[in-house]
């Protein structure tokens, strides 16, 4: 209790600045604007599911690459051997095999064409360490003495890496182009890119925009031949066959004449005598030059300009073009012809990208979400906190102070972070409140305990600190393990919980320990009280005898039964799955004017051969979501699905307010990746309490932890709620929540164990227990006063994860009291004799570093 005026200085300070960094955020836009400017300015953003807007994860398309790559060696190779050094040569593309193979006319030629095509290598660089690089060719020879060329594994790697950086700065610009702000441009793993633009709502012009390539290529059309003849005939040396806009097919030389990376500018134009939008470029100096040349030499030939390998026009020069500046024609509207424009001007992407994942949320829809979230917020902080003055009274007031700066210390982090705060990550907030009230309830359960045993008043709050403060730990690091796993393994909303959720950890080691300490002392040494009177109210009366461990038998029995339904339902009736896990569409739609009809919207989608599609209620009368499953076309076909829906419903007065797309690619990895979580999180906690406890306790824990799952995960089978990413971070959350009571108790037990040597286990097990669930029915209550208002009123797209978080609170309560102990008997628990303290002593007298081993 003695407070240091270093410590004094550190609460102020964190305080002060907390309350700082995070007061700006909830200030109207007009006085953040006014604020000094030596006051930091709001750094938390909201999420597209809070604001609006569209999310892409872009993934490149390998195939592409490669083939792309493959196309321009086989004509590099081929100048190499035929123009530079006259060798005779035959190449084709073995695509299987990502290799080119040449066979020589004249086989006397080999080691000169050897010595020639390895000129061709190229070592590329790993944009993360400088200076080390990867060979991408690999050369050969067949068993018929024809060369090859292969593209190495490692280089085709290397080379999707480096463009992808090279796309994010791509789409940067056209980002840039739009006008729009505070675009999230960010790169996941080595193959994709994710794209959030909060407040842009017109996503399908926003997936053109970003996934067109916008390779823009100058060829010159071969004369004297339609590409139906050359099909027909052979196709000439050097020649390939592209669409044209128009429908039709052209037939043009491979060399590219010009390329698109010689533009300056490209802008929307008018041509005044045709009547028709157009697109105006400018070369560079050295692109103008070359145009020049190239018109000049070619009067009364055609050309093409080709736009990701699709002919838009071929035009006949009529005359030497030697401006450096021309324009492109063809089918395009206003709109369309504007956003060739900002392509052209941001540059090609440098490799094809899919839309594998979408998910766009109208504004309405984010305003309802924030006013969703912040009525549950607020009805939650009122109950959690009203609920602490009942039960302590006056502590219970040392306690919602400690737990308002907890929340006021989570914005800020947050806001210092720069942060996303999503539907979720509130959810993570408001799942604090109820977690955070758990390290006081153990504190002030202790000094009842420390008082009650005759110790003074002054006594029993030192020890209640110091007593309780290796059981906060422990508690409270088993849940920041289920954070971390969540925020590595997740993506998107799941992260934004993890941050959450993992801030508020640890802001609540600090608030609910160091803060609440220094207000007990600024009480005590003004009241210097005789006795202390800590509660107010409880559940269960002190002394409590529950015979628990005469029960656990029929309690187990019940638990195998309910475990065995869970698994039974989980293989025959199997879980309702998200888009996240199976691939598809899910597109909410509100009605306008009145309720929806849930039965005229799948009449009205029934007939558009879409394959699969369901239609449900969904939160209010006026809301209706529609599945529809993944189409065989992929991305586009997925888009065109989306387009239909829309157009069918729009006629009735719907109104498209979110839209999820996941390929069936990226529904697969999710489904592992959340399987994986979960085995992570097990294990480490396995490995942490091993190291805190026995292994028994390990174990155990582990094996209730592992029912806990079971009974929640059979939870969505038997009722059919949707199974989706929120879901694998609900069964996280509760590896953590679940934990946090099992550790309480078993460490509890650990202390009993040295203090009754004598006591049967089964005994000593049932005082443990007894001992502890007053404060266990306390900390349950406050979760669940956290809880409801997120089930109530945090909104359909929390729902199911509100409804599984409670009940695994619940379910886990139950098997930490009931299920633990009985399990520690099985795997051996013993109480520790005289000759077994001695024995241990001897071993850490002998231990190099003093420590226990």
């Amino acid at each position: 209790m003695n407070q240091s005026p270093f410590r004094v200085f550190v609460i102020l300070f964190v305080a002060i600045a907390g309350i700082l960094l995070a007061a700006p955020n909830f200030l109207p836009k007009s006085v953040q604007e006014a604020l000094p400017g030596w006051l930091p300015q709001p750094g938390l953003v909201l999420g597209l599911d809070l604001q609006g807007g569209s999310h892409l994860l872009l993934g490149v398309n390998q195939e592409s690459i490669v083939s792309q790559r493959l196309s321009d060696l086989r004509r590099d190779a081929r100048n190499v051997l035929a123009t530079q050094n006259g060798i005779g040569n035959i190449i084709t593309t073995d695509v299987a095999r990502n290799t080119l193979n040449i066979e020589l006319t004249d086989p006397s030629q080999k080691a000169q064409a050897e010595t020639a095509i390895r000129g061709l290598q190229n070592t590329l660089s790993d944009f993360m360490f400088s200076g080390v690089g990867v060979d991408e060719l690999s050369f050969g020879e067949t068993g018929d003495g024809r060369l090859t060329i292969t593209l190495t594994p490692d280089g085709i790697n290397q080379r999707m890496s480096s463009l992808v950086a090279q796309s994010m700065e791509v789409i940067r610009s056209r980002i840039d182009e739009l006008g729009t702000t505070e675009p999230t441009i960010q790169r996941q793993g080595d193959t994709r890119v994710m794209v959030q633009v909060p407040g842009f709502g017109d996503s399908e012009r926003l997936k053109n925009i970003i996934s067109q390539t916008a390779r823009l290529t100058f060829h010159m059309v071969y004369p004297g031949m339609t590409a139906d003849q050359a099909e027909a005939q052979g196709l000439p040396a050097g020649t390939m066959i592209l669409p044209s806009q128009d429908g039709g097919r052209e037939l043009l030389y491979e060399d590219v004449a010009i390329g698109g990376e010689s533009l300056v500018d490209a802008q929307p134009a008018y041509d005044q005598q045709r009547g028709i939008p157009v697109v105006s470029f400018k070369f560079d100096t050295r692109g103008a030059i070359t145009f020049g040349e190239l018109t000049s030499r070619n009067v009364n030939q055609r050309f093409a300009i080709v736009l990701d390998n699709t002919v838009i026009t071929a035009p006949v020069i009529q005359q030497p073009i030697t401006g450096g500046s021309g324009q492109i024609s063809g089918s395009f509207t206003t709109a369309s012809a504007n956003d060739l424009a900002v392509l052209l001007r941001a540059g090609a992407l440098p490799a094809s990208l899919d839309v594998i994942e979408e998910r766009t949320v109208d504004a309405s829809l984010g305003a309802d979400s924030i006013q969703a979230g912040f009525t549950a917020g607020v009805v939650a902080s009122i109950l959690v906190l009203a609920f602490m003055v009942v039960a302590y009274g006056l502590w219970g007031v040392f306690a919602n102070i400690s737990l308002i700066l907890n929340i006021i210390l989570i914005f800020a982090a947050l806001s210092t972070l720069g942060a996303t705060l999503t539907l979720p990550g509130i959810a993570g907030i408001v799942l604090t409140i109820g977690m955070a009230v758990d390290a006081n309830v153990l504190i002030y359960e202790r000094m009842r305990e420390e008082q009650a045993s005759g110790k003074s008043p002054l006594q029993a709050i030192n020890a209640g600190f110091q007593r309780a403060w290796g059981t906060i730990i422990d508690s409270h690091l088993t849940q920041l393990v289920a954070a971390v796993v969540l925020y590595f393994m997740g993506s998107g909303p799941i992260q934004g919980f993890a941050v959450t959720l993992g801030l508020g950890i640890l802001t609540s080691l600090f608030t609910a320990y160091t803060v609440t300490s220094f207000q007990v002392n600024l009480w005590y040494k003004r009241v210097r009280p005789k006795k202390l009177n800590i509660q107010k109210f409880r559940f269960i009366p002190d002394g409590t005898k529950i015979p628990f461990m005469k029960i656990s038998r029929v309690v187990i029995a019940l638990s195998i039964v309910m475990t065995l339904v869970s698994i039974g339902s989980a293989f025959t009736k199997g879980f309702n799955l998200g888009i996240d896990f199976v691939g598809g569409t899910a597109i909410e739609v509100q009605h306008v004017g009145g309720p929806a009809d849930v039965g005229q919207v799948r009449e009205l989608l029934g007939g558009l051969d879409l394959g699969e599609i369901q239609v449900q209620g969904f939160g209010t009368p006026q809301d209706v979501l529609v599945r529809v499953q993944a189409q065989e076309g992929g991305q586009s076909a997925d888009q065109v699905a989306v387009q239909q829906v829309q157009e069918a419903l729009a006629g009735e007065n719907y109104e498209v307010r979110r839209v999820e797309a996941v390929s069936g690619t990226v529904s697969g990895e999710l489904a592992w990746t959340g399987t994986i979580a979960v085995i992570i999180a097990l294990v480490c906690i396995l490995i942490y309490i091993w190291f805190r406890f026995e292994w028994q306790f390990a174990l155990a824990a582990v094996t209730t932890t592992s029912h806990d799952l079971i009974m929640t995960i059979g939870l969505f089978s038997l009722t059919g709620m949707e199974f989706n990413l929120s879901s694998i971070a609900a069964v996280l959350t509760l590896v953590g929540i679940s934990l946090n009571e099992t550790v309480v108790v078993s460490d509890r037990i650990r202390e009993n164990l040295r203090k009754h040597r004598k006591m049967p286990l089964p005994e000593l097990i049932d005082l443990s227990i007894n001992q502890t669930i007053v404060r266990t029915s306390l900390t349950q209550f406050t979760l669940l006063l956290a809880l409801l208002p997120l089930v109530f009123f945090g909104g359909e797209a929390l729902r199911s994860f509100t409804i599984a978080m409670t009940f695994g609170s619940i379910v886990g309560m139950y098997s930490s009291v009931i299920i633990n102990g009985p399990i520690l008997i099985n795997f051996g628990l013993k109480q520790k004799t005289d000759d077994d303290e001695k024995a241990d002593a001897e071993k850490k007298k002998r231990s190099p570093d003093g420590a226990s081993v």
